[in-house]
């Protein structure tokens, strides 16, 4: 729900003595739009079809008939796909990293495109603030994090690579082995999604806050000064919102590499 739609829902002004419309988990809560096939399309999963429609429709326009001198869709196209191989994929993994470009490209885009919906009008909210699909994100780099390891090392040396330490005291070798299969196995995906989610939710919840404020607060009286500083709050956390979409990306992503560089390596 957006702070449009709260405020036109609530219709609520402080000089008419009605309490303040306080966003909370309703902010998040949507009802279906249409259903296809008995599923329910509500406006987050709408928003996330979109969003993968249009990274999916932008780099195959921009690389569907790619020319030697690139036009402006293909370099746009280009630009992004260097800035995840070069920044990302070759820094962290090694030219082995090359391969896997085009599956950090794609997670990278399709993670701040969610992200941006949260200022878009009309859309004004980012998918990623619903917990479910940083976690589906989360998993499908955890699944391919662990494929990649038995992968490249077999059964044996994947078990190893994921909660093996080399030289290790043998009286505490159980608890450090312990310790990494948690770390590796099953904080690694959790930790991955709530990063993403919890920035995404806490950056909406606030803009919503200070939106709503500003319209409840907005009197022809004194309050008029509160109302504008409150207008002022959310305009400049929408700004410092396009910032964290795009580091919350990066940094999803970069981990995402990250993962990939461990399961390839030699164990420790």
């Amino acid at each position: 729900m957006s702070a449009h739609t709260l405020l036109a829902e609530s219709g609520c002004h402080i000089n008419a003595h009605c309490g303040f419309p306080a966003p909370g988990l309703n902010s998040f809560d949507f009802k279906p739009i249409f259903s296809i096939g008995g599923i329910d399309f509500t406006k987050p999963m709408l928003l996330a079809v979109i969003c993968m429609l249009l990274v999916v429709g932008f780099f195959w326009a921009a690389f569907a008939k790619p020319k030697l001198v690139p036009g402006k869709l293909q370099l746009v196209g280009e630009i992004g796909y260097n800035f995840i191989a070069r920044s990302i994929a070759r820094e962290v993994i090694g030219k082995k990293g090359d391969k896997y470009v085009p599956f950090l490209t794609s997670i990278f885009f399709f993670v701040w495109i969610m992200n941006i919906m949260s200022i878009i009008p009309l859309a004004q909210f980012p998918a990623t603030s619903r917990f479910a699909f940083p976690v589906a994100l989360a998993l499908l780099v955890w699944i391919t994090y662990m494929f990649l390891t038995f992968k490249t090392h077999g059964f044996k040396g994947g078990v190893k690579n994921l909660v093996w330490l080399e030289g290790l005291p043998k009286p505490i070798t159980p608890l450090i082995v312990l310790l990494e299969f948690i770390q590796n196995v099953i904080t690694r995906p959790f930790t991955l999604a709530v990063r993403l989610w919890a920035n995404m939710f806490a950056g909406h919840m606030l803009i919503v806050m200070f939106s709503v404020a500003a319209w409840y607060l907005l009197t022809p009286s004194i309050m008029a000064a509160i109302a504008g500083g409150s207008f002022v709050l959310a305009a400049g956390m929408t700004a410092f919102e396009v910032l964290i979409q795009f580091l919350q990306a990066y940094i999803f992503t970069l981990l995402a590499s990250i993962y990939i560089s461990g399961a390839l390596e030699e164990g420790h």
